[in-house]
This record gives C-alpha cells, sequence and structure tokens, in this order.
C-alpha cells in the first residue's frame, strides 16, 4: 500500500529504515546526497515520510536559530544607534553641536548600517540560491554548506559592525573637537554600554537556544504520537485479517472448505479491504494537508497582526527621549520589549504546533476507526452471507465462527497494545539519553568558552603592561574595547556550536533510527516468547551481539563526526580571534595615538609660548642684527642640529647591533644548555626498553616547544632591552635638541641686545618646561618635529606683521629672523 501508511511488505519498504541491518559507510556518501522535503514549519512534517522527518525536524532548528541570530543582530544594532542618539542629543543639549550636525551624523549612520544589512542579505540570498536546482527539496550536503558559509558572512558582517561604529564614534569626536580626556570618557561609557548590551543578548540568547532544543525534543514526541497512530492501522488489520485466515483454515481442516475455495475467499477479501483501506488512507492524506494549510495561512494572518502591532511598541519606545543617565533603563526596557515579542511569537508557533498536530492525531483515529469498521462488516458479510452459501454450515454456525473470530481479537488486541506501550517506553529513553548527551555537550562548551575568555583576557593584559605608558583611563578603555569584541565572538560561535550539534545529529540519524528498531524488535520478540527453546535462545543471543556491534560502530562514528566538527569549530574560531587581533590592534594603534598627541598639547601648553614670541618681536626692532651674521648664527644652529642627528643614529645603529650579537650569544649558549639536558632525557628514553614510539615522538614534540619558548622569551627579553635603549637615547636627544635651541636664542638675544629681563624670563620658562617634559615622558615620546612646527609655526605670522609695518630699513635681518621662525 502506498502513501503515509507504508507497505505491508518488507522489500517495499525504504532501505533506510530496515529492520534487520545498518547500512555500512560505503552508503554514507548516498544518504548525505538524498533530497528530502524543504519544510518551513512543523506542521508541514506532519505529512512527511518517516525517513525524512528527523532531517526536516533538524533543518527546522537551524532555520529557527538562524531566525534568533537574525532579530539578536538587529537588537544589537538598534541599541548601538539609540545609544549613539542619546550621546549625540546630550552634546547638542550642551550646545556642543549644532542640530544640522546631529541628524547628519544620525542620518549616516543608519545609511551605513543599513548598507551593512543590505551586503549581508544579498550574500545570504546567494548562498541560498547557490546548489540548489530543486526550491522544494535539499540534501544534507546543501544544508552544512550553506551553515558554513552563512558562520562565515555573519563574522564579516560583525567585524564590519564594528569598525563602522569605531568610525562612527572617531568622527563624532573628531567634528564635536573634545579634548583627548573627554574623547576617551566618552568611547569608555560607550563600550561599557555595548558590553552590558552583549551581556543581555548573550544570556537570552543562551535561553532562547535552550528553548529551541527543548522544542525539537517536544517535535520528536508529536512526531512518534502520529507515526504511531499511522503503523498501527496496517499492522491490527493485518492482524484481524490473519485471525480470519485462521479460522479458514481450520474450515479447511475440516473439509467444511476445499483450499481453493479458501483463497479465492481470501483474495477477496483482502482485496476489497485493501482498497477500501487505500482509500481512507489517501482521503486522510489530503485531509491532513488541507488541513495544515488552512492552519498556516491562519498563523501567517496571527504573525502578521503581531508585527505590526510589534513595530507600533517598538517605535513608541524609540520616540521617547532617553538622557545619557537613563541608558541603562532604556537598554533594560527595549530588551525587555523584544523578549516579550519573541515570547508571543513562540507561544504562538507552540500552540499552533500542538493544536495541528493533534488535528491530524483525530484524522488518523478516524482514519483508525474507518478502517476497523470496514473490515468488521466485510467479515461480516464473509462469515454470515458467502461461507453459508459455498459450505454446508448453517448461519447459526457461521456466527458463531464469527463470535470466534471476535473472542481471538482480544487477547491479539492486548498484544498490539502492550507492544505500543513498550515502543513509546524505548522511544522515551532514547530521547531521555538524547537529552542528557545534549546537557553535557553544552556544559563542555561551557567550560571552553571560559577558557578560551581567560586566556584572551590575559593576552590582552600582558600586551597592554607591556605598553607601560598609557593612563589609567587608556589602559581600561583597550581592556573594555577587548572585552566588548571578545563577547560579540563567543556569542557567535556558541550558535555555530549549537548549529553544528544538529548538523552531527543529521548525519547520525539514519543509524540511530535502525539501530533503534533493532532494539525495538529485539525488546518485542524478548517479551512475546517466555518459552524458548534452544535454537530461539542461540537466535536472541545473535540479535544482541549483533546490536552490540552496531552500537559499538555507532558509537565510532559518532565520535568521527564529532571530532570532524570539532575540528571545523577550531578553525573557525581561530579566523574569529584573528578578526579580534586585527581589530585590536587598531584600538591599541589609535589610543597610542591620542595619547602621543595630549602629550604633544601638553607640550606645547608648558613651553615658554608668550616669551618666545616676545623674542622674535624683540630681535626684529633691533637695530644691531646684521644679515650676514644673523645667517650665520642660523648657519652654525643648523650644524649642530646635523651633527646631534648623525650622532643620534650611530648610537642607535650601535646599540641595536649590540642588542642583536647579544641576543644571538644568549640563544646559543641557552640552546646548548637545553640541548644537553633533553639529550639526556632523550638517551635515557631510548635506552629504556619499555619506551614506545610515541613516547620518543613525545620527547621531541617537548624539544621542540622548549626550544620555541626559549626563543619567545629572549626576544621579548631582547625587545625590552631595545626599547629601554631606545628611549634612552630618545631623551638624550631630545635634552641635546632642547640645549642646542637654547644657545640659539642666548646668542640670537645677546647679537641683538635684547634686554637683559628678557633673557631671565627665558632661563626661567624654558628650564621647568625641560623638566617637566623630561618627568612625563617614561617610555614612549611624543613626535618632537610636530611639536616643534606645533609651537614655532604662530610666531611666524606675528613677525610677518611686523615686517610689514617696520619698513625698508630692517629688511633682511628681518628675513633672517622669519627664516629662523
Amino acid at each position: 500500500m502506498s502513501g503515509s501508511l507504508g507497505s505491508l511488505s518488507q522489500g517495499d519498504k525504504e532501505d533506510c529504515s530496515s529492520s534487520t541491518t545498518i547500512h555500512s559507510t560505503t552508503s554514507d556518501d548516498r544518504f548525505q546526497a538524498r533530497a528530502f522535503l524543504k519544510v518551513a514549519s512543523f506542521p508541514e512534517v506532519l505529512t512527511c515520510e518517516s525517513f525524512d522527518v528527523k532531517l526536516c525536524l533538524c533543518s527546522l532548528i537551524l532555520k529557527d536559530l538562524m531566525l534568533l541570530d537574525t532579530e539578536l543582530r538587529k537588537e544589537k544594532h538598534v541599541m548601538f544607534i539609540q545609544i549613539f542618539k542619546i550621546y549625540l542629543t546630550d552634546f547638542h543639549r550642551k550646545k556642543k553641536i549644532t542640530d544640522g550636525l546631529l541628524k547628519k551624523i544620525l542620518l549616516n549612520q543608519e545609511n551605513d548600517f543599513g548598507e551593512l544589512q543590505k551586503q549581508l542579505d544579498s550574500r545570504l540570498q546567494n548562498t541560498e540560491m547557490s546548489g540548489g536546482h530543486n526550491s522544494e527539496f535539499q540534501t544534507l550536503e546543501d544544508i552544512e554548506r550553506k551553515e558554513r558559509e552563512y558562520s562565515e558572512h555573519v563574522i564579516d558582517n560583525m567585524e564590519a559592525f564594528w569598525k563602522q561604529t569605531d568610525k562612527a564614534q572617531q568622527d563624532f569626536l573628531d567634528q564635536s573637537k573634545c579634548s583627548s580626556a573627554k574623547a576617551t570618557k566618552i568611547m569608555m561609557d560607550l563600550t561599557e554600554k555595548m558590553i552590558a548590551v552583549e551581556s543581555l543578548l548573550s544570556e537570552s540568547q543562551d535561553l532562547q537556544a535552550m528553548d529551541i532544543q527543548e522544542r525539537l525534543f517536544n517535535w520528536e514526541l508529536m512526531v512518534k504520537m502520529i507515526d504511531s497512530l499511522k503503523s498501527s492501522i496496517p499492522e491490527e488489520c493485518k492482524g484481524r485479517l490473519n485471525t480470519v485466515s485462521n479460522i479458514l483454515d481450520h474450515l479447511t481442516v475440516k473439509n467444511n472448505l476445499s483450499v481453493r475455495q479458501k483463497e479465492e475467499l481470501l483474495t477477496d477479501l483482502h482485496k476489497a479491504f485493501w482498497e477500501q483501506l487505500a482509500h481512507y488512507s489517501n482521503e486522510c492524506m489530503q485531509q491532513s494537508k488541507d488541513l495544515i494549510l488552512k492552519r498556516l495561512e491562519c498563523r501567517a494572518k496571527k504573525k502578521e497582526e503581531f508585527r505590526r502591532r510589534q513595530e507600533d511598541e517598538q517605535e513608541s519606545l524609540l520616540n521617547k527621549t532617553f538622557l545619557s543617565e537613563d541608558v541603562h533603563n532604556f537598554l533594560k526596557a527595549y530588551h525587555e520589549l523584544m523578549e516579550k515579542h519573541w515570547q508571543a511569537q513562540w507561544d504562538l508557533e507552540e500552540e499552533d504546533d500542538c493544536e495541528s498536530a493533534e488535528a491530524v492525531a483525530d484524522l488518523y483515529k478516524e482514519l483508525y476507526s474507518k478502517a476497523s469498521h470496514a473490515l468488521a462488516e466485510l467479515v461480516t458479510e464473509l462469515f454470515l452471507q458467502t461461507l453459508p452459501v459455498v459450505t454446508s454450515l448453517s448461519v447459526r454456525e457461521c456466527e458463531l465462527l464469527k463470535e470466534e473470530w471476535q473472542e481471538n481479537l482480544v487477547p491479539q488486541l492486548e498484544k498490539w497494545e502492550n507492544h505500543r506501550q513498550r515502543r513509546w517506553k524505548l522511544f522515551q529513553e532514547q530521547l531521555l539519553q538524547e537529552k542528557e548527551l545534549w546537557i553535557t555537550e553544552y556544559a563542555l562548551s561551557a567550560v571552553m568558552q571560559k577558557h578560551l575568555s581567560e586566556k584572551q583576557e590575559k593576552i590582552i593584559q600582558g600586551v597592554v603592561s607591556r605598553l607601560g605608558c598609557l593612563s589609567d583611563e587608556s589602559v581600561s578603555y583597550i581592556l573594555q574595547k577587548h572585552r566588548l569584541l571578545l563577547c560579540s565572538v563567543l556569542r557567535r560561535l556558541t550558535f555555530r556550536r549549537v548549529g553544528m550539534a544538529a548538523l552531527a545529529r543529521m548525519r547520525l540519524s539514519r543509524k540511530k533510527s535502525s539501530l533503534q528498531e533493532l532494539r525495538e524488535q529485539h525488546t518485542l520478540q524478548k517479551g512475546s516468547s517466555l518459552c524458548q527453546d534452544e535454537d530461539q535462545w542461540q537466535l536472541q543471543k545473535a540479535v544482541e551481539s549483533h546490536i552490540r556491534e552496531e552500537e559499538e560502530k555507532l558509537e565510532e562514528e559518532t565520535q568521527e563526526t564529532n571530532l570532524e566538527f570539532h575540528q571545523q569549530l577550531v578553525t573557525e574560531i581561530q579566523e574569529a580571534l584573528q578578526f579580534l587581533q586585527q581589530h585590536m590592534e587598531q584600538v591599541i594603534g589609535q589610543t597610542l595615538l591620542q595619547y602621543a598627541r595630549g602629550e604633544a598639547e601638553r607640550k606645547s601648553s608648558d613651553d615658554g609660548q608668550n616669551f618666545k614670541e616676545k623674542l622674535v618681536e624683540s630681535a626684529v626692532e633691533s637695530v644691531y642684527g646684521t644679515s650676514n651674521n644673523i645667517s650665520r648664527l642660523v648657519q652654525n644652529y643648523y650644524q649642530q642640529l646635523g651633527k646631534i642627528t648623525e650622532g643620534y643614529e650611530g648610537k642607535k645603529l650601535q646599540h641595536l647591533k649590540s642588542l642583536q650579537a647579544e641576543r644571538n650569544e644568549r640563544i646559543r649558549l641557552k640552546s646548548k644548555e637545553k640541548e644537553l639536558a633533553l639529550k639526556e632525557k632523550h638517551t635515557k628514553g631510548l635506552l629504556n626498553v619499555s619506551s614506545t614510539v610515541h613516547q620518543r615522538v613525545v620527547l621531541q614534540q617537548n624539544k621542540i616547544l622548549a626550544r620555541f619558548e626559549q626563543q619567545q622569551q629572549i626576544r621579548l627579553e631582547s625587545l625590552k632591552q631595545k626599547l629601554l635603549g631606545l628611549h634612552h637615547l630618545g631623551t638624550e636627544l631630545e635634552n641635546q635638541l632642547r640645549e642646542a635651541e637654547q644657545d640659539f636664542v642666548r646668542e640670537l638675544a645677546v647679537l641683538t641686545r635684547v634686554p637683559l629681563t628678557l633673557k631671565k624670563k627665558l632661563s626661567k620658562r624654558s628650564k621647568p618646561a625641560g623638566e617637566k617634559a623630561n618627568s612625563k615622558r617614561q617610555t614612549i615620546q611624543s613626535p618632537e618635529p610636530a611639536e616643534k612646527d606645533e609651537y614655532i609655526q604662530e610666531p611666524h605670522g606675528k613677525t610677518s606683521g611686523l615686517c610689514r609695518n617696520k619698513g625698508k630699513r630692517r629688511s633682511l635681518a628681518d628675513r633672517e629672523v622669519t627664516e629662523f621662525t
């Protein structure tokens, strides 16, 4: 019989559901390439073939995970824009930015994020369209490929999102012309708020992912209930017909009925019943499809109403005005609203799933009732109308035969009911084992993520500690930024891990189903045969041995599949951490640049700017300076600068050469020591008779790792010495340049006969500035040329203005002084 009830003959069944053996690994590729129905919701699964059910359910789980990921990503984008808008509005309220600039920045951010979403949607659409020629069916290979490409696209989108947020913050700070301290504080506040967002999203993601996994188990229970009803109809009807056949066989033995007559009666009975049952089954299947289609249309309308109402609630909340002090309240309110919307949609789908399953179950119960009633009518017709004609039995005797048939059905019905209960119990036990396995995997994943997080935190703290020059606020900002990006990366990898677990479940579903059928059949046969002879006992032992072998094969394949997905996950983790490292390099570089600019600003404000301006003005007004002597003074100053710079380069080169020589010598000595120690260990290992090849491999690995760690330590020490030496040379260069500058200014003052009061101002103002600069520079120095350009540029304009007012009598001296400035 075709359709949902399947064929009664074993040969017509699908090879994947064979109850006698589990297929070998040679058919795994064929299994992964087999197409199954592409479904969009659970009610559609209720009309699938039994082979496709597991795959369809897991594909729905992947779809739910993808939908959850999309919703959380949109929520994160909206939250960032709103937080950014709150800070911009706060600046606008304090008159630090104009109304036009506020609208321009917000519009640019919304357009940029909209463009990011369009790019992601386009890539995902291309992934969905590639590889599949039939839109109604899909294969396991297609799903694995799409999941892998989806993960790559989402990580790229996440990287682009964080780059865009950094760009938005930097553009805002540049246009608002904030001080370095104020900019650092604002960026720290924004980062702190986004960490709170990631924390909310991560917690919500974990809970909803667990709900999605629990939903899978509920779906399997409902599908098993429907499948049990489907299978019980042909099984029981076949048993009822066998009971009729036994009664006719008894009549044949008594010579009340010939063998030919018996065969004709059974053939007519079977043909009439199975044709009628096929009609009822097709009718039931069509009713199920129509029912599900109608319910899905109703669900779509309800979801559309939900969506409109939720959009109105969301827009109402976003239109409210929040101050910078109320950011946490906004985050909490918006996240609770999003969770409320998700839960409402979740409850709607779950309620509709249960109602759809119950409605389909009622249809199959009605089918069971129709089939039983039709068979009872045919049997009644056989016993009360046909048998009295073809045999010499009286009507009363035929009625007694019918009563005998009904009495014989009672123990058969009890037996079938016991079988159903045992199957259901075995299924529940299997489901419980899968739940426990999933909980264990979830716990291991949490431990792995914690270890990864701690390791990354330790790495970034080591990097920051080596810098040494940054303020506490800058260090805190770098650590916060790293924590934010790490939370985002780990949250994405959690999604990927859950998806890989579903893919592994799909790969192993065929063999698990086959093994479960073997267990069910063995349990039922063992329970039905209370008294066993030697042959039956040996047969059961052979079946049990076969089940154990298949369990070992399944365990081995499970480990191989999990290892394959684990290696793939590790590769994706490395790629994600590479993005994290690259982004943090940019963040640290930007922080160092901002620190250098701040140092330059402070030095510029600390130097004797007013004194230098007065000195230039006095030199211009003096009648004692000529073109020749000022040119000679400037030329001597330039020569002195050249000597200082040349000496600095020579010392720097000598310092680097000595460091390289020391490093090479240190590597040679330590390598020799390590090699001697490892050689001794290695020799002992080889002399030991019980040592294995694996132990020697481990010794070699330890040797290589020790050498690598030694070289890394030497390299780190060399870098520290190099940094300290360059810092010392830089400080010495700065002092020499400052002394040369002071000598030049002093000689210029003497040459142009500037009053002694100005020279005293020079000595009083330049010395503290130099001392202050020296005390503040610990490891990294701010750029000297930029600093000089900064404080020399302004006197140039003033000197030029004075030259235009004084006339021609001092034009040569004015030009020399102007060239210097």
